[in-house]
C-alpha cells in the first residue's frame, strides 16, 4: 500500500470511526471532512507561525516583546478580519453559483472581491504605517512595550493587500471544492515563512539582527509569496474557478451580493477586534505578566480551534450548493452533521493541549508560568462553545444569511465579555467622564478575565446554534439565490 493510499485509509477511518459511535452518519460526515481537513492543515501551520513569531521573540527579547506583538497583531487583525468577513461574501456567492452551475459568474464574482479589498486595504496600510506609535500607546503605557509594538505593526501591514488577495482565492476555490490548492500553496510558503523569522529575528548567518521587525518582514515576505502564487494559479491555471484578467470587470449585482454578505460579517469582524482593544487595556492595566501570559495561552489553544475554521469552511460549502441546486432539506443536514464532527475534532485536540499546558509554556521563555498554563486551560474550557459558534456560522454564511452572527458577538463582546472583565480592574483605578472620577472596577482579577472569556464564547455558540435551528435561514437563502445568479 502506498503512503498516500494509506493516508487515505486513514484519513476516512476518522469520520467512519465517529459514524460506529452513532455521532455522525457516515457519507456527509465524510464530505465535511474531506473538505475541512485540508483547511484544517492550512490553518494549522498559520497559527504554528504566529507561535513561532511569539516563540522566537520571547526567547529573544522576553515578555515585553510578546506583549508589544500581541498589541501590534491586534491592528493587523483589524485587516485581517475583515478581509475574512469579505471572502466570507465570496464562498457564498460562488458556492451558491457553482451549485447552480453559473461558472462565469462565480468566476466574475472573484474579480469583484478582488477590486473590493485593493479598496479597503490600502488605506488600512498607509494609516497604520503613519500611526503606528500612537495606535499602540492607546493600550499600554509601557515604553518599551509600544516600541516593540509599534515596529512590528508598520512592516506587517504592508502585507495586507496581499494577504487580502491570498483569502479570497483560497476561499473561492473552496466554494468550488477545492480546498486541497490552498493547502499545497501554504504548505509551501507557511514553513518558508518560519525560517525567514527565525533567520531574522535572531540575525542567523549573514543577516541582521531584527527582532520583532525580522517576525514582520518575514511574514511580508511569505504574503507576497503566496498572493503571487494565487494570482498565478486563478488567472492561468485550469480550476473549476479562474480569476478572468480581461473582459467584464464590474457587475452590480455580484458585488451588491458580495457587499450583502459580507457587511454584517465585517460589522461582527470589527466589533470583535474592536472589542478588544479595551479588552487588551485591561489586561495592560493589571500588568504586562497578564498581557503577556495571555498572548501566549491564546496563541497556543488557537491550533485547539483550527478545526472549527476548516469545518466551518466546509459547512459553507456544503450548505451554499447544496440550497444553489435547490435541496434546503440536505442543506439542513449538511449543517448538523458538520457541527457534530466539529465538535468531536476539536475536542480531542484541545485536551491534548490541555494536558501539555506546562511543558509548552516553559518553551516560550516566559518568567510567568503559572500564569500562563491557566490561560491554555482556560482557552481549553472555551473550545466547545468555540467550535459551535463558529461551524454555525459557516453555515449560515453558507446560505447568506450572516446577521444573526454580528447579533451574537455583540452580545458575547459588548453585553458580556467587557463589562464582566472591567470588575476585574483595581479598586484604585479611576476614570473620568465629564469632570466626573468613576471607579468602575471591583477588584475582582483574574477571576473576573477568565468568567469573561468564557461567557463571551458560549453566548455567540447560543445565538448562532438558535438562529440555525429556527430554519429561517432557508428564506434568506431563497432571496439571496436572486441577486447572486442575476435570474
Amino acid at each position: 500500500m502506498s503512503l498516500r493510499a494509506a493516508l487515505r485509509r486513514l484519513l476516512d477511518g476518522f469520520p467512519a470511526a465517529l459514524a460506529r459511535l452513532g455521532l455522525v452518519e457516515r457519507a456527509k460526515a465524510t464530505e465535511a471532512f474531506d473538505l475541512a481537513a485540508p483547511v484544517m492543515v492550512t490553518g494549522g501551520l498559520r497559527v504554528l507561525l504566529r507561535m513561532a513569531d511569539f516563540l522566537f521573540v520571547g526567547i529573544a527579547l522576553g515578555d515585553k516583546a510578546i506583549a508589544g506583538l500581541e498589541l501590534g497583531f491586534q491592528y493587523y487583525f483589524i485587516g485581517f478580519g475583515v478581509s475574512l468577513a469579505l471572502t466570507s461574501g465570496t464562498i457564498s456567492v460562488v458556492s451558491r453559483l457553482q451549485g447552480a452551475d453559473k461558472r462565469e459568474r462565480a468566476d466574475l464574482a472573484v474579480k469583484q472581491s478582488l477590486w473590493l479589498a485593493l479598496a479597503i486595504s490600502l488605506p488600512l496600510t498607509v494609516l497604520s504605517w503613519v500611526y503606528a506609535d500612537p495606535l499602540i500607546d492607546l493600550l499600554t503605557d509601557d515604553g518599551a512595550v509600544v516600541d516593540f509594538g509599534a515596529a512590528y505593526l508598520q512592516v506587517v501591514m504592508l502585507s495586507l493587500a496581499f494577504r487580502f488577495w491570498s483569502m479570497i482565492a483560497a476561499r473561492a476555490l473552496a466554494g468550488s471544492g477545492d480546498t486541497r490548492t490552498p493547502m499545497y500553496v501554504r504548505l509551501l510558503t507557511l514553513p518558508t515563512n518560519v525560517v525567514l523569522n527565525a533567520v531574522l529575528v535572531f540575525g542567523l548567518g549573514p543577516f541582521p539582527e531584527l527582532g520583532v521587525v525580522g517576525a514582520a518582514l518575514g511574514t511580508t515576505i511569505a504574503n507576497v509569496v503566496a498572493a503571487v502564487a494565487f494570482f498565478g494559479l486563478l488567472a492561468f491555471g485550469t480550476y473549476d474557478i479562474t480569476l478572468p484578467i480581461r473582459g467584464r470587470q464590474f457587475d452590480a449585482g455580484l458585488t451588491a451580493e458580495i457587499i450583502r454578505v459580507a457587511t454584517p460579517l465585517t460589522g461582527m469582524r470589527l466589533l470583535q477586534s474592536t472589542a478588544r482593544f479595551p479588552f487588551l487595556f485591561i489586561l495592560g492595566v493589571l500588568g504586562t505578566p497578564v498581557l503577556s501570559a495571555y498572548a501566549i495561552g491564546r496563541r497556543v489553544m488557537l491550533l485547539a480551534l483550527m478545526p472549527a475554521w476548516g469545518y466551518s469552511t466546509a459547512a459553507s460549502t456544503l450548505v451554499g450548493q447544496s440550497l444553489g441546486a435547490g435541496d434546503e432539506e440536505s442543506a439542513t443536514d449538511y449543517g448538523w452533521q458538520t457541527l457534530r464532527i466539529s465538535l468531536v475534532t476539536q475536542l480531542l485536540l484541545a485536551a491534548a493541549i490541555v494536558l501539555a499546558a506546562r511543558p509548552i509554556a516553559l518553551a516560550f521563555g516566559t518568567e510567568y508560568i503559572d500564569l500562563t498554563v491557566q490561560f491554555i486551560q482556560l482557552f481549553g474550557v472555551v473550545t466547545a462553545g468555540f467550535s459551535i459558534s463558529r461551524t454555525m456560522r459557516g453555515s449560515l454564511r453558507g446560505a447568506g444569511d450572516t446577521r444573526w452572527p454580528l447579533y451574537g458577538t455583540f452580545l458575547g463582546s459588548y453585553l458580556i465579555r467587557l463589562p464582566i472583565a472591567i470588575l476585574a480592574l483595581p479598586t484604585a483605578f479611576t476614570v473620568s467622564l465629564a469632570g466626573v472620577s468613576l471607579t468602575p472596577g471591583l477588584g475582582l482579577g483574574m477571576p473576573a478575565i477568565f468568567l469573561a472569556i468564557v461567557a463571551d464564547f458560549y453566548a455567540k455558540a447560543a445565538v448562532n446554534t438558535g438562529r440555525f435551528w429556527s430554519g429561517r435561514w432557508k428564506a434568506v437563502a431563497r432571496r439571496a439565490n436572486v441577486g447572486a445568479t442575476g435570474d
